[in-house]
């Protein structure tokens, strides 16, 4: 992959700082609403993040010429960072995930709280149920943040089909990865599938899309950046995958080997198992794990990098990553943000966290 792209961390990081300012300004107009729910999504939203959809967006409208009305623009992007929150806060309840961001998750917490109070009922429903109307809400704020962003009322109109079909696409995406449980899918085709959805749509995809609509980009830039953003983005859940399988929970916030216990039908596993299939001791080792059985996460791991699953996956993200730069490349852009767009790519298929 590219690499010369150090001269624009300084601008990328300028976009850090003005983003993470309107953010927490959109969060403290919002902090007398719904307090008790409001006060655990702003600590959800301000506990961390990459902030990677907001910048892939901002990049997106650079790309396509974009250079006026940027503090409403800032104030737009708000909404990508919120609508992850929708996302994390579900997700979590629907994995049973302890912990986000290294701290308990939503669902977490509002159990611990019921207990504590010594209310009546269940306090896991409880807990899940408050957590669902935490998402609920943030999904709400987002479109919130979009439409009084102080955006002309054109390029709202350019951006709304890309906002439409990210929400839509991130909830379908989940439901397919609920289905894969339920059913058992266990194919390569299904499980990409997933993370093109689930994942690459709402991170990168759309995000470049909705930037480019923003600033009036042509049809064909829209399409390459979107090219690039799909591959990128599958690449980005693949290693995410790995890190989910690999990472170090001192790092990534998340317990060790998270997604070997929840069984997660993800591209890893699914090679793992075709690659598995005249191996008896290992196919059954898999399956126990897909099936919620006893299992070593440490025998996992090792069974996912001697059938070569792993290395077939780190293949297959440096395949994705040339595509999306090939994307890229016919893409006619600023020159600055092709780079950017570049380093971006970078960081997200390389990165450990």
């Amino acid at each position: 992959m590219l690499t010369s792209v150090d001269a624009h961390t300084s601008q990328v990081d300028d976009f850090a700082v003005l983003f993470d300012r309107a953010l927490h300004d959109f969060l403290s107009t919002r902090h007398d609403h719904a307090p008790e729910l409001a006060d655990e999504l702003r600590g959800m939203v301000l506990a961390g993040g990459k902030r990677i959809r907001p910048t892939f967006a901002w990049w997106g409208w650079r790309a396509a010429g974009g250079a006026h009305r940027a503090d409403a623009v800032v104030r737009a992007l708000v909404a990508l960072e919120v609508l992850q929150c929708c996302a994390l806060v579900h997700d979590d309840v629907m994995d049973r995930s302890p912990t986000r961001r290294g701290r308990p998750s939503v669902h977490e917490v509002y159990a611990a709280r019921h207990r504590r109070e010594r209310c009546a009922g269940s306090a896991r429903q409880y807990g899940d149920s408050a957590a669902v109307l935490v998402g609920d809400l943030a999904l709400a704020w987002a479109d919130d943040a979009l439409v009084t962003a102080g955006l002309p009322a054109d390029a709202l109109h350019r951006g709304w089909e890309a906002w439409q079909a990210m929400r839509t696409e991130m909830i379908v995406g989940q439901h397919l990865d609920l289905l894969a449980v339920a059913r058992r899918d266990e194919s390569l085709e299904h499980a990409i599938r997933v993370a093109a959805l689930k994942t690459a749509a709402y991170t990168v995809e759309r995000p470049l899309h909705l930037g480019a609509a923003l600033a009036g980009a042509c049809p064909e830039v829209v399409e390459c950046l979107r090219e690039f953003g799909h591959d990128i983005g599958v690449a980005f859940q693949l290693r995410d995958d790995l890190i989910g399988a690999f990472g170090d929970s001192a790092v990534t916030g998340k317990p060790v080997g998270e997604d070997i216990r929840e069984g997660k039908r993800t591209p890893l596993m699914a090679i793992a198992l075709s690659r598995a299939q005249d191996r008896p001791a290992a196919l059954g080792l898999l399956r126990r794990c897909l099936d919620g059985g006893p299992v070593s996460v440490d025998e996992v791991l090792a069974v996912l990098v001697e059938l070569g699953a792993v290395a077939a996956v780190e293949e297959h993200i440096e395949l994705l990553a040339a595509s999306g730069l090939a994307a890229l490349e016919r893409a006619v852009i600023e020159d600055d943000a092709r780079r950017a767009l570049v380093r971006l790519a970078n960081r997200a298929v390389t990165r450990t966290t």
